[in-house]
């Protein structure tokens, strides 16, 4: 499992939502952001003198819900006090941006968080109200009461989970430690796997599910079973990732080792293998525990798995055949669909199997806004998430979300 704290990353955090002034051209040409003082942040950008500007790396970033990317722009940052022409007057500290790319997105009511990071540089998100980010961000950082006046957040309040990582890493904080133990890890990995290139996910999630040290019981506890297993898997291939792209660049691109196509296609690769192994992977440890618990299921990859319109729904319980017998009972077809992060691809799943009425989705994704969760609710598709991770949602949506062994007791009752 990954031993770092959100502290390792974070030196201190703030949020506040977006006035008119600070939003909108049209009531305020000074490209500024005041009010960080009173949430302590004097203490992380330091207290310029009169004649004085301190400037800070900054990377701004704005994302929504419907985002297949965030809109990102690295630049500087100005700290100083806008009084300075005023000897006579107290310090009033400000932090000035240039427009960007980031700041002509902005909207008055928007959530803004701005951290100070432990390479000194700043991270400045920006999203609309209400949004999934935002929810996740509040609870990474204990924001629990945000309005227009900056509110300072608190670090290491929550523990760094899986998903909560992969939700910083989207946002561009890399948090892959290297740890003490990852050399022994290495080795294990280059003696079985050969060191030269990735083994099949398949294969690589047989070998953490049997390397785990910790204790772990599909059958007792499969929500944290799920959870330990994808945590565990994390960390392995970031580690035997880390050594493979080290090769890589030690051996360079093309012919003459300095092709930028070639770089850049390398780069998009990895990325591209993050993403899609993570997925798999989640389906591969899924597939597991229900076969551990001896629940009948198909999953939509083979030759023949399908619904209508070609539809390959992750998992058909009990299978695909009983799904197409129109004697088959439709109160004993279960379809769950299987996915890391939901965003707006949730929707995928209410077309993949008509005649189940109410559909299954299981995610890894913590604090989906509220706004997004009724819609799923109006749309008759129930939420399943690890219990672990069920405690990012608030106490209005637990209510009404499913943990995984209250689904795969579902699936069991269903198959009486």
């Amino acid at each position: 499992m990954f031993s770092d704290r959100i502290s390792d990353y974070f030196e201190g955090v703030a949020a506040k939502y977006l006035s008119a002034v600070d939003a909108d051209p049209g009531r305020s040409h000074q490209h500024e952001i005041g009010g960080l003082p009173a949430a302590g942040f004097k203490q992380y950008l330091g207290t310029p003198g009169k004649n004085e500007e301190y400037r800070f790396k900054a990377k701004q970033i704005y994302f929504t819900d419907e985002s297949v990317a965030p809109d990102i722009s690295e630049g500087m940052v100005t700290w100083y006090d806008c009084r300075r022409k005023q000897p006579h007057r107290s310090a009033e500290f400000r932090l000035y941006y240039n427009t960007n790319a980031v700041t002509e997105l902005l909207e008055e009511g928007d959530f803004h968080l701005v951290a100070k990071m432990r390479d000194g540089s700043l991270l400045m998100i920006f999203t609309p109200a209400g949004s999934t980010i935002e929810s996740q961000l509040r609870f990474l950082f204990g924001l629990n009461h945000v309005d227009e006046s900056f509110t300072s957040g608190t670090l290491d309040s929550v523990q760094l989970l899986l998903p909560l990582r992969l939700m910083l890493e989207e946002l561009g904080v890399e948090v892959s430690p290297v740890e003490t133990g990852d050399d022994v890890w290495l080795e294990q990995l280059v003696n079985l796997f050969g060191g030269k290139a990735f083994p099949t996910t398949s294969a690589f999630s047989v070998y953490a599910r049997k390397s785990i040290e910790e204790i772990v019981d599909p059958l007792a506890c499969p929500d944290q079973t799920i959870v330990d297993w994808m945590e565990h898997e994390e960390k392995l291939f970031r580690i035997y990732e880390r050594h493979l792209v080290q090769e890589q660049l030690r051996s360079g691109f093309g012919e003459e080792g300095d092709d930028v196509d070639e770089f850049i296609s390398f780069s998009l690769s990895v990325q591209n293998r993050r993403k899609s192994r993570v997925g798999h992977a989640f389906e591969g440890h899924l597939d597991e525990i229900f076969r551990l618990h001896g629940l009948r299921f198909q999953q939509g990859r083979g030759k023949g798995f399908v619904t209508e319109n070609n539809s390959r729904p992750d998992f058909i319980f009990p299978g695909f055949s009983e799904y197409r017998d129109p004697e088959f009972p439709v109160g004993k077809l279960i379809m769950l669909g299987a996915k890391t992060t939901c965003k707006d691809r949730w929707r995928q799943v209410l077309t993949e199997a008509h005649r189940i009425p109410v559909k299954h989705l299981i995610t890894m994704e913590p604090a989906i806004s509220e706004h997004q969760t009724m819609e799923m609710q109006s749309h008759r598709l129930n939420l399943v998430v690890p219990e672990k991770i069920k405690a990012t949602y608030t106490d209005t949506q637990k209510k009404w979300l499913m943990c995984l062994g209250e689904f795969v007791e579902l699936v069991r009752q269903a198959s009486v």
